[in-house]
């Protein structure tokens, strides 16, 4: 077992891969430096390899695909996670690394978002997606992220081999904060400098696409991991309207002592059979939820047991 892994997912990083390895060793010499290479095309494996670190392969397109590989294949004691295009400083990696070996942190979050991020970023679309998400999670979790999105983090061993990582691309960040806010982990924040990308850099990323996928990855995770308060929404809104409906039917039944409108006085009576089935369908989903975290905090006990033997 490595005592820190620092491990960088890469997807066509050629121009700056070099610098990233090289800033990271010197900050980290103790470090291992793993680069998994996502089905580059501009001779990234290649730059890594010759600038020192340990370079494997991920085939399935995607960065949720890729860390998914790097937490089932290295052991560490700390793990490091930065992104390959040289956006974020290594200066900060020996305080995060300290907080995981020292303090017992099971996740450091690297935050932009109150530091140069909003200055050196130059896409409107995405400093506006980055505020949306971290509100929106915010309320939905009762919790007070700062950055939800950020690429740079460290990790205890508790926290990697728990995870049970669903997203396939971008979206990966924001299911591991909110797994780590449901699940009670230690987590602690850190201001860290960021920088725009180098002039020949490229972002992946699409904000529209990656957007709604972020998006749709937060309502997901909030009905699975908040089913009573998601089905409840729902079944208020079905109620609500079954209401609406109803209410000019019995009103007229009131002054004319007949029902002229049978189609509305069904369609009522179906939402409101919905709404009722929704809340009941929260409530059990809701008990599941309960005794799964139950079972999770067995498996944590007994994954902490197993590392120390």
């Amino acid at each position: 077992m490595d005592k820190i892994a620092v491990i960088i997912p890469c997807y066509n990083e050629g121009v700056t891969i070099e610098k990233v390895i090289k800033d990271f060793k010197n900050i980290l010499p103790e470090a291992a430096i793993y680069v998994y290479d996502n089905n580059s095309t501009d001779g990234t494996d290649k730059k890594a390899k010759e600038a020192g670190a340990i370079v494997r392969y991920e085939y399935r397109q995607g960065k949720g695909n890729v860390i998914r590989s790097m937490f089932r294949d290295i052991d560490a004691q700390c793990y490091l996670m930065v992104d390959g295009d040289d956006t974020y400083p290594a200066e900060s990696a020996p305080e995060m690394v300290e907080l995981v070996l020292k303090k017992g942190v099971d996740m450091v979050i690297g935050d932009r978002l109150s530091s140069t991020y909003f200055t050196e970023n130059k896409r409107r679309f995405h400093n506006f997606g980055n505020r949306i998400v971290r509100n929106l999670i915010n309320w939905l979790f009762h919790s007070n992220i700062k950055d939800i999105m950020t690429g740079y983090r460290a990790f205890s061993y508790l926290f990697v081999k728990s995870f049970p990582i669903l997203s396939k691309g971008f979206e990966i960040e924001t299911e591991m904060t909110i797994h780590a806010l449901d699940k009670n982990f230690l987590l602690e924040e850190m201001a860290v400098c960021y920088r725009d990308r180098s002039e020949g850099s490229e972002s992946k990323l699409n904000t529209v696409s990656d957007g709604i996928k972020v998006l749709k990855t937060i309502a997901t995770l909030f009905r699975d991991y908040k089913p009573l308060v998601f089905f409840s929404v729902v079944s208020a809104v079905c109620n609500l309207a079954a209401l609406g409906l109803f209410l000019p039917v019995l009103l007229e039944y009131f002054a004319t002592g007949y029902v002229f409108r049978f189609p509305t006085l069904i369609v009522s009576g179906v939402l409101a059979t919905i709404g009722i089935l929704m809340w009941i369908c929260g409530l059990i989903l809701h008990v599941v939820v309960k005794k799964h975290r139950q079972l999770y905090e067995l498996f944590l006990n007994q994954l902490k047991s197993e590392k120390k033997e």
